[in-house]
């Protein structure tokens, strides 16, 4: 029985892979969730107290955080101000561009039904890891200020 539907619109999943829709709900979830947390940034001014709490980390010990200054970063990034943004955590843009580009080609990787070929190599993981290490060591050494929040 033919569906009527050149071959080229026919279904795109073959037997036992779900459905184009059902693919992408995972990346749409996360989409409208980051797009939720984006537009919260974007109207709350994290540089006014009482908005968010302060950072635990910072509140326990005195320490900068990886994460210090980055919901103020991401509030200066939506308004604009780039010189803002890398003042408040310089790392956070660049690994705003990265999950970009990793969502955008996981999303495509999904819309077409491939299966993942590969993962990050260790050696890529590892240097992460170390990069994530040496800049919360060194956003607090002392005089510094150029890698601090503030």
């Amino acid at each position: 029985m033919t569906t009527g539907l050149p071959a080229s619109s026919a279904a795109s999943t073959t037997p036992g892979q779900p459905s184009r829709g059902r693919r992408l709900l995972e990346p749409g979830l996360w989409l409208a969730g980051a797009s939720v947390w984006f537009t919260a940034l974007y109207v709350v001014d994290p540089n006014e107290p009482g908005h968010f709490p302060t950072c635990p980390f910072l509140w326990l010990t005195g320490f900068y955080c990886p994460g210090c200054g980055s919901m103020r970063c991401t509030h200066d990034l939506l308004h604009g101000d780039l010189a803002g943004a890398f003042a408040r955590n310089p790392v956070l843009p660049i690994v705003y561009v990265a999950l970009a580009i990793g969502f955008t080609r996981w999303t495509i990787r999904l819309w077409r039904g491939l299966p993942r070929t590969h993962l990050a190599p260790p050696w890529r993981i590892q240097a992460i890891a170390w990069a994530y290490v040496a800049f919360f060591v060194l956003r607090n050494v002392p005089g510094w200020t150029w890698l601090s929040p503030a």
